[in-house]
């Protein structure tokens, strides 16, 4: 679960380097090892990036509508060595302790578990397989403070795309 608290700012990095980088000159002992983007699918991007030796790929998307309107809301699928196809959602706010957060693709309904500021897929496959065969996505869970509920809309335009691009990129171990 750690790794996925990370990964947002990686996610961030990633949109923002092109941008970093026109401002700053850096040598070689300057740059650090960072995200490298696969591709733009539609409204997704899928990238890769070395942690501990090995390499990490994602894709993700932002939040195409979040009630009540708040930023930072990305919607994440990650294939990493020990694991595949795991499902999360930066909130751009901590959950309250032991919240549950409802993701659903059309009329198929996934559960989520929460821990900080992410909600995480119990079943990363089930929910990849709805979103291949999907257009929009939503997540509904408790707001900020467990006040209210927040409601999340995200763009399934690309992502299939994207979650080709990242399965060929760290392909399954046999």
């Amino acid at each position: 679960m750690r790794f996925l608290i990370r990964l947002l700012p990686l996610c961030l990095a990633l949109v923002a380097s092109p941008a970093l980088a026109q401002q700053r000159p850096s040598t070689p002992a300057q740059q650090q090892p960072g995200p490298r983007q696969l591709g733009t699918f539609r409204d997704w991007t899928a990238a890769t990036y070395q942690e501990s030796g090995q390499k990490i790929c994602y894709a993700f998307t932002r939040a195409s509508k979040t009630e009540p309107a708040r930023q930072g809301v990305v919607l994440t699928v990650t294939h990493r060595p020990g694991g595949r196809d795991s499902v999360a959602i930066s909130a751009g706010y901590a959950y309250p302790r032991n919240a549950e957060v409802t993701f659903s693709v059309g009329q198929t309904n996934l559960p989520f578990y929460t821990g900080g500021n992410s909600a995480f897929a119990r079943d990363g496959a089930a929910v990849v397989a709805a979103m291949r065969g999907g257009n929009r996505a939503s997540s509904r869970g408790p707001g900020a403070g467990g006040r209210g509920t927040a409601n999340d809309q995200f763009s399934l335009a690309g992502f299939s795309a994207a979650h080709d691009a990242i399965s060929r990129e760290c392909p399954a171990r046999k």
